[in-house]
Order: structure tokens, then sequence, then C-alpha cells
């Protein structure tokens, strides 16, 4: 059976760090000394009970400020090789079509569009076609559409989305974790990795 490698979107293909870091320093929200992570930044506005300008500083980043996001160093690399090798790859996003708070950004609109200016859809460069997009409003439409499109395996970053008891149990649980080696736990995926590279060694071993 030829594999279907689905990927998460949101803080898998697409690093957000540098950018919330900036664009709160930018907006006064948190002070420069703040470490240059999306976690960090949020963690620091809720310790100061700030969770609205978190909420709103989010759409702001998916929407308005989306095209500033960066890849992951290597993810393009590996979009663009499982291309030229025949890997069918889909995109599975849990996202909403507008911010729960602030502009009314379209954050699908926005995501597609960072797709495009990062080469995705271009058959130059990745060539993967927009109907392998998919972003879904709830995170069971997410599983749902898992199943629906036979992942044989699934790239996330989030632990909790592969362990829910909704997963599809045919799909293989791939933990992304860019920060390095796995906690406890580590035992519910078939394999934890921590960057593209290794992604990539990953799944040309399933279809050399």
């Amino acid at each position: 059976m030829r594999p279907v490698i689905g990927v998460d979107f949101d803080n898998t293909i697409v690093r957000y760090d540098e950018l919330f870091h900036r664009l709160a320093c930018e907006r006064g929200l948190i002070p420069a000394g703040v470490p240059a992570t999306k976690e960090q930044v949020r963690d620091y506005l809720r310790e100061q009970r700030r969770e609205d300008d978190w909420t709103v500083l989010q759409g702001y980043v998916y929407g308005a400020r989306m095209d500033e996001a960066a890849p992951f160093p290597g993810v393009l690399g590996f979009f663009s090789e499982a291309a030229r090798r025949g890997i069918d790859l889909v995109i599975i996003s849990h996202k909403t079509r507008r911010p729960y708070a602030g502009e009314g950004y379209d954050l699908h609109q926005a995501a597609r569009h960072w797709l495009e200016i990062n080469g995705f859809f271009d058959p130059a460069r990745i060539g993967l076609p927009p109907s392998r997009v998919f972003f879904e409003e709830t995170r069971a439409e997410k599983l749902g559409r898992i199943a629906k499109e036979q992942c044989t395996h699934f790239i996330d970053d989030l632990p909790e989305l592969l362990r829910e008891a909704a997963f599809p149990p045919e799909t293989r649980r791939i933990l992304f974790r860019p920060q390095g080696p796995a906690a406890a736990g580590a035992e519910d995926f078939s394999a934890v990795l921590s960057h593209w590279e290794e992604i990539a060694q990953y799944v040309w071993g399933l279809a050399p």
C-alpha cells in the first residue's frame, strides 16, 4: 500500500516563534526580554491576566501578518522532494475561518496565500494541488478528514491530537517535536521526530 502522508499546518509546517515575539513587542504587549518563542509570549500574557490580548494577537498573526511567518527549516525541501518521488501528501489543519476576537480576518485565505507565496502550489517548486489542503473548523472535523483522506501516517506537533480517542486507529501517529526529545509518553507514537530532515528520512524509508 502506497503511503498517504498527512501533515498539520500551524507549528508543524509554519514556525511562528520570532513573528509572535516581534509583533508582541511592536504592540507593546511584552518586554523585549521575554524569550522569543510563541509559548513564552503566551505564558507571559496569561501570567499578566491578559488572555484577551493573547487571543487578539493570535488573530492578527494568523490573519494580517501571516505572510511574514517562516517555514520550519527543511520543510520546503521535504515537500519538493516528496513531490519528485510521487509521494501523496495532504495538509490537514484545525483552523477556524475567523479569529475568536479582534478583526475579522479570513484565516483560511491567509493560510492558503502563505502556501502560495512559499511555492507549495507552484509546479516549478512543489506543485501540491490546492485540493490537497484542508482547513477544518473543529478538531473533530480534522480527525474525520484524516480518516476520509485515508492517511497512512499523520505528522502533528500536538500530542493531545494524536492521542485523541477518535484518531483513526489505522493511521500511524508521528509527533513533530522541534523543542527536542519527547517527555514521557513517547511510546504512544510511531515516531517522535525533531526536525524535517528526520521526517524526510523516515518518509523516504516508507516509499524508497
